[in-house]
């Protein structure tokens, strides 16, 4: 018994130090060998829809990330899967809120029983499906029309089945049906204007705005002869004789791409722009004024508004996720809790504070943690896609980051402000960085068809280093020996590897085994013996080096997906790495390449574009999934332990 105490008392003591960090709390050990979706938070929402019956349930569609749910006024989100799937409609049934349908780009329309719990594939694949609408008339609970890239199809038995009803030389990117005659519907045209259909689709007559692209119609609920058109650059027309007549109501210039009418007072609407945020009317059209307070992403694709109290509305946005306005678009506060589906393309630990993480996204700027992903700022840049990041190693509140078309942007305050520090540079399209780690006033910027840049000042100027670089090439990879910095190689798309021994001033390529997939997307060294690296390859899987790439061998036993954007080695045990892939998620090798596992329980979205590590933590970034974390090695402080420890 009281060896049984003594042993109680150890492993409490176990349990107690693995709490602590030094003082600071760890990562979240429930992400032990099992991913956890950590952010950041928002990402590209491309329809919203509302349950009529409970609004504070309510549905957002994502590009890439499937369909969120929210069941508190958009507090908190789920996934409901479809994961990987671009998401561009959404419907609910009215009568039966729990039946939902979405319509995806290429995947067709799916269909939900019950609350997005599961989904089923209604047909349509291999089709965009750009608009859903289902029959208001309570005679025909099960008819809906779809929108989509050969024109408008019907179901008339929930989805069972369809048949196309014409139009099929035209993309149809919105449908409208009359509340009060549903055989009467409306389709918005890529390219040729609104048609018409009085007899629930089986034949459709022009109804104008035939030079407009028409991204969205609604019907006034009111007075359903009345119906609002948003167009491609043209604002927003207005019709009061069912499409027979148009006239232009204002946002002229602007693309309106959503439109919500108040169902308590149909002289109120709002109208969602590509790139000039939300706009109102309570006039029924005849004058505007911006509704943008709070709304700290002005492209808005998507509005929703709540039947019950339409002065709370949502606006679904291209990277700032979903915004909820309480007090009919006065103001706008964003609601992105656990909706994670931005594209990460890059990440990076700062090396003096392992829980300070951050993660370039595609097009909406650099994010970074303080907690290890349990939450994000984003830091700007929010017009750029971030491709690149390199954290000074002697002072980690300097950093840089490479942009695709904005060049090198510097932070000296670790993040909070930004400049561009260009001088030099021929090429802003900046895909890879590099710090020399023992002159940090020296690196290295890779760019998408000017080769290789080097700066000696901290960025500050920036000379081409391509002497034997050859056609100027896409660099994708950049490498600099950890113990040797004069040795640095690159990474490029179409012309493999390349080596320099001397800094930079000149190059010859590395390509001895590689020949037949020179599209190279990642490089990694050994940081015990800078002779062995690796190299991920666009469809060609892992390749390694033990000579200091004067050859290389494919090392892809049991990788089954060979497309690698990212490789990680684990800096304390360098036999260990980990691969993420395209479609396949991230593989694990404990042998030095010899053999791969997939490692991806927890991971739900298997495009990993980034990876980043240190002793005890690995990061992986998806497209559209947001990051996800791993703790691939328990921490555990022997010192506080025995600290904790008394003898009985």
């Amino acid at each position: 018994m009281q060896q049984a105490s003594q042993w109680n008392r150890i492993l409490m003591s176990i349990c107690l130090a693995l709490g602590l960090s030094l003082g600071q709390p760890l990562p979240i050990l429930a992400g032990f060998h099992t991913w956890t979706s950590i952010g950041p938070e928002g990402g590209r929402i491309y329809a919203l829809a509302i349950d009529p019956a409970n609004p504070n349930t309510l549905y957002a569609g994502t590009w890439g990330g499937g369909v969120f749910k929210s069941t508190d006024g958009g507090g908190s989100w789920v996934n409901t899967g479809l994961t990987n799937l671009d998401i561009l409609a959404l419907a609910i049934d009215s009568r039966n809120p729990n039946t939902i349908y979405t319509g995806t780009d290429g995947g067709g329309v799916f269909k939900s029983t019950d609350g997005g719990g599961s989904w089923v594939n209604t047909g349509l694949t291999n089709l965009r499906v750009y608009a859903l609408a289902i029959d208001p008339d309570p005679r025909n609970p099960n008819t809906l029309y779809a929108g989509t890239s050969r024109g408008v199809f019907k179901s008339a038995d929930g989805g069972g089945s369809w048949v196309n009803t014409g139009l099929t030389n035209l993309d149809i990117l919105a449908i409208a049906i009359d509340p009060s005659n549903s055989n009467t519907l409306y389709a918005g045209t890529s390219d040729g204007g609104v048609f018409k259909s009085e007899d629930g689709g089986r034949s459709w007559v022009s109804a104008g705005l035939t030079n407009f692209s028409v991204f969205a119609l609604v019907i006034d609920p009111a007075n359903p002869d009345t119906l609002y058109a948003g167009t491609s650059g043209g604002g927003l027309f207005k019709s009061a004789d069912g499409g027979t007549s148009w006239v232009n109501t204002g946002l002229t210039n602007l693309s309106v791409s959503g439109l919500a009418i108040d169902p308590r007072n149909s002289n109120t609407l709002y109208a969602a722009t590509w790139s000039n945020g939300v706009f109102k009317s309570e006039d029924s059209g005849t004058s505007w004024n911006p509704s943008n307070n709070g709304l700290t992403n002005l492209s808005v694709s998507a509005l929703a508004i709540d039947p019950r109290n339409s002065d709370t509305l949502y606006a679904g946005t291209l990277g700032g996720g979903v915004f909820k306005s309480t007090n009919g678009g006065g103001s706008w506060s964003a609601v992105n809790t656990r909706l994670t589906n931005l594209r990460v393309s890059a990440l990076a630990i700062d090396p003096a504070n392992p829980n300070t993480l951050y993660a370039g996204t595609d097009g909406d700027g650099l994010f970074k943690s303080a907690d290890g992903g349990g939450s994000w700022v984003n830091t700007g840049l929010t017009n750029f896609s971030v491709s690149a990041i390199a954290i000074d190693p002697r002072n980690s509140n300097t950093l840089y980051a490479g942009t695709l078309g904005g060049g090198v942007f510097k932070s000296e305050d670790g993040g909070r402000s930004w400049n561009p520090f260009n001088s030099g540079l021929t090429n802003f399209s900046v895909s890879a960085l590099a710090i020399d780690p023992r002159n940090s006033n020296t690196l290295y910027a890779g760019t998408l068809g000017d080769g290789v840049f080097k700066s000696e000042d901290g960025g500050m100027s920036w000379n081409p280093s391509n002497n034997g670089l050859t056609n100027y090439p896409f660099v994708s990879a950049l490498a600099i020996d950890p113990r040797n910095s004069n040795t640095l190689y690159v990474g490029t798309l179409g012309d493999g590897v390349f080596k320099s021994e001397d800094s930079g001033r000149s190059w010859n390529p590395s390509n001895n085994g590689l020949t037949n997939y020179p599209f190279v997307s990642a490089l990694a060294i050994d940081p015990r013996n800078s002779n062995t690296l690796y190299a991920g390859t666009l469809g060609g899987g892992v390749f390694k080096s033990t000579d200091g790439g004067g050859s290389w061998s494919a090392f892809n036993d049991g990788l089954t997906h060979l497309f690698v954007y990212a490789l990680a080695i684990d800096p304390a045990n360098p036999d260990t790495l980990y691969a993420g892939t395209w479609g396949g998620g991230v593989f694990k090798s404990t042998d030095g390449g010899g053999s791969w596992s997939a490692f991806n329980d927890g991971l739900t979205h298997l495009d990993v574009r980034a990876l980043a590590i240190d002793s005890t933590m690995l990061y992986a970034g998806t497209d559209y999934g947001g990051a996800f974390s791993l703790q691939h090695r328990m921490r555990i402080y022997l010192p506080l332990i025995l600290r904790n420890y008394r003898a009985p």
